[in-house]
């Protein structure tokens, strides 16, 4: 089974430390890094040591030098799978969206672009070339190191909807009352996977937040604290009976984590 358009297929870190980054989430979360071996750029991918070879979770990318002249600072970005980079560069852009770097293509990995959708948070669109489904996002059952919600903190929950749902087919599934805060809508693509929200946080840019799955909760804050990250929010009981925590890595990259208690 492949892909399907609108599935998200990967994550990314882009960090100004890699060393201290793989150091960070090797802690907290318990990946192994490994080197990418690509040329000519410093990229390592990440996953749980108890995965089969080869089952990956994501990457991290140190940023270059040009890369922070031009603004850029540590920041996590999903992948989604798309039918055709170049047809969906050209929908993204007639709806509101921007290109952040162009349709580029990796030997024995795929195409490749970042946009932002019109709200200016970014995201890469993909086209993968193999035929195995990615498990970085869990879609299938709970996995420890992977991803397991991902949610979007937007500025404009109404446009954020109509762009995403253009773009990736994807539909709503109920909505959860937070009071003050609006509501907190369930997105469905084939099942959930995930939700978005008005952004919470007060002075932060919107942006895309991915929950990864821990065994212990307060096993992973304890680790947070211990390494030199912090803990914004959390944690805090959704239902099911897991725990989340949103939280700041030592290089600046905002991280969310979800898990039980033992």
């Amino acid at each position: 089974m492949s892909d399907k358009h609108g599935d998200f297929v990967w994550y990314e870190l882009l960090t100004n430390n890699i060393e201290g980054a793989r150091s960070f989430y090797g802690r907290v979360i318990g990946w192994q890094v490994e080197d990418s071996l690509l040329p000519d750029m410093d990229y390592r991918y990440f996953g749980m040591p108890a995965d089969e070879p080869g089952l990956y979770v994501g990457g991290m990318m140190q940023l270059t030098n040009d890369m922070v002249a031009s603004g850029a600072s540590p920041v996590w970005l999903g992948y989604i799978h798309v039918n055709d980079v170049d047809v969906r560069l050209k929908a993204i852009t007639a709806t509101g969206g921007q290109i952040q770097m162009p349709p580029t293509d990796i030997p024995d990995v795929g195409r490749i672009a970042m946009v932002t959708d019109p709200q200016g948070v970014p995201f890469y669109v993909m086209h993968g070339i193999s035929e195995e489904a990615s498990l970085a996002f869990a879609y299938d059952k709970p996995r420890l190191g992977h991803c397991a919600w991902n949610e979007l903190r937007t500025s404009d929950q109404n446009a954020a909807f109509a762009f995403y749902s253009e773009q990736f087919h994807w539909s709503k599934d109920g909505e959860m009352d937070m009071g003050p805060m609006g509501s907190y809508d369930f997105l469905r693509h084939g099942g959930v996977i995930g939700a978005m929200m008005t952004n919470p946080e007060k002075g932060a840019p919107p942006r895309w937040n991915y929950y990864f799955r821990v065994a212990d909760i307060d096993e992973a804050v304890q680790a947070i604290q211990n390494n030199g990250g912090q803990v914004t929010e959390g944690p805090d009981e959704i239902p099911g009976g897991d725990f989340t925590i949103n939280g700041i890595d030592p290089q600046g990259a905002r991280f969310a984590l979800v898990g039980g208690r033992s």
